[in-house]
């Protein structure tokens, strides 16, 4: 009978893990995903082949496993706050999305998508699938709950969810596709956010969102 690896093997595979996926995202990046193979991953990462086949059998489940962490979120109770509060809902997320999009490698792993599409079409689709979708459906089904409570009004939650994100990433992010050196402070990201806010409150709340 098998038995349960300890503490110690545990933190040691979870360590090997990291510097695989921080060392597969570097290569990605510098040598393109095609240009990549998991023998340099390995070598960059310092484990041996076997090690990296045992977490990672494929290119593909390692760029799979990349994009699942690179959109994780620690605190669930950030994407899904106590509903009856419009604003302060809207406003912890934002938040979370701001510190999301500005996560170390978070635009590095978007280049290697955009480069390698015409060629990988299915990098986009893990993508959109393991990494924005559950994130976005996360959000949206916040809003449902908060439509179900009565404290907004929306028809078209996942219209008014690609609004609300799409306010914040417009100028917390895609300016860092074409302009690298792109780095909002923090005040003025935190501006975008309370703006944000205040646009969907003022559009979709109901005169109890008003009073509060």
């Amino acid at each position: 009978m098998p038995t349960e690896p300890s503490a110690y093997h545990r933190r040691v595979a979870e360590q090997k893990r990291a510097a695989i996926t921080e060392a597969a995202t570097r290569l990605f990046l510098d040598s393109g995903y095609d240009g990549t193979s998991l023998a340099k991953i390995a070598e960059a990462a310092g484990v041996s082949k076997a090690t990296l086949f045992k977490q990672f059998p494929t290119k593909a489940a390692l760029f799979d496993a990349i994009v699942t962490e690179s959109w994780k979120v620690e605190d669930e109770s950030e994407l899904h706050p106590p509903t009856g509060d419009l604003r302060q809902g809207l406003t912890t997320i934002g938040r979370r999305y701001v510190a999301l999009l500005t996560r170390p490698g978070m635009a590095a792993l978007f280049r290697i998508v955009i480069a390698e599409l015409p060629r990988f079409p299915e990098l986009g689709e893990t993508h959109f699938s393991r990494g924005k979708m559950p994130y976005f459906d996360s959000v949206r089904r916040y809003l449902d709950a908060e439509h179900a409570a009565g404290t907004a009004t929306l028809e078209d939650t996942e219209l008014a969810t690609t609004q609300f994100l799409g306010m914040i990433s417009n100028h917390v992010f895609w300016p860092r596709m074409l302009l690298p050196r792109w780095a909002p402070d923090e005040a003025s990201m935190a501006r975008v956010v309370d703006e944000a806010v205040l646009t969907m409150t003022a559009r979709y709340g109901t005169p109890t969102t008003a009073a509060g």
